[in-house]
C-alpha cells in the first residue's frame, strides 16, 4: 500500500468522477454522469456514506466539481499550483477533518460533516487525499492516460509506478492493436 486506504479510495473516486465527463475518448465519449440515477450509481459504487439528496441540484454540483478536480491532474508537475488548488478546494469545501470508524474501513479521516452535500464531501475528500500525495512527494502518481486518443485521469497506486493507462481499457486496446499489427507483418 502506497497511501492509507482512505487516501487511495479518495484518489480513485476523484479520478472516476473526473472520468465521467465525455473527454476525448473517441466515438464512445459520452458523459456518464448526466442523470440523477447515474449519480446514485456513482454514490453506491464508491460506497459513500452520509447525505445523498438525489436531486437535480446535487447532480449539477457533482458535474461542476469535475473540471476543478481535473485541474489537479493538469498541474501535477507543479507542486505549488497543486497546493494552491487543494487549498482552494479545502477552503470552499469548509473542511472539518475528523477521525471516524464505520463499515470495514477501520479508523480513517472524514474531512466534512456527514450531513454536508455530497459534492462538497467529494471535493474535500479528494483535496485531503491530494494533501497526502503532496506531502509524500508523489505527485507524479497523478497521471493522464498514455493513450493518444484518451484524456482520462488516473492515480497510479501501483508499487512500481507502472500504471500508464486509465481503467476504460486503453491499455488492452493498444496491446491488441500492436499484436494485430505484428501479426500482419
Amino acid at each position: 500500500m502506497v497511501f492509507a486506504h482512505d487516501t487511495e479510495i479518495a484518489l480513485r473516486t476523484a479520478a472516476a468522477l473526473v472520468n465521467t465527463a465525455a473527454g476525448t475518448r473517441g466515438d464512445d465519449a459520452v458523459d456518464t454522469l448526466s442523470t440523477v440515477e447515474e449519480l446514485r450509481g456513482f454514490y453506491e459504487t464508491w460506497d459513500w456514506t452520509g447525505r445523498f439528496d438525489g436531486d437535480a441540484a446535487e447532480l449539477k454540483q457533482a458535474r461542476a466539481l469535475r473540471p476543478r478536480l481535473r485541474a489537479l491532474w493538469q498541474v501535477a508537475d507543479d507542486p505549488g499550483a497543486v497546493a494552491d488548488q487543494v487549498n482552494e478546494l479545502l477552503r470552499t469545501g469548509h473542511a472539518l477533518p475528523q477521525i471516524v470508524e464505520h463499515g470495514d474501513y477501520g479508523w480513517h479521516i472524514h474531512a466534512t460533516d456527514g450531513d454536508a452535500p455530497f459534492a462538497q464531501r467529494m471535493q474535500v475528500e479528494a483535496a485531503m487525499a491530494v494533501v497526502d500525495v503532496i506531502r509524500a512527494g508523489q505527485l507524479d502518481r497523478l497521471r493522464i492516460c498514455a493513450a493518444d486518443d484518451c484524456d482520462d485521469v488516473l492515480a497510479d497506486l501501483s508499487r512500481n509506478r507502472s500504471k500508464r493507462y486509465c481503467d476504460r481499457g486503453c491499455g488492452n486496446r493498444l496491446a491488441a492493436a500492436a499484436y494485430r499489427s505484428r501479426r500482419a507483418d
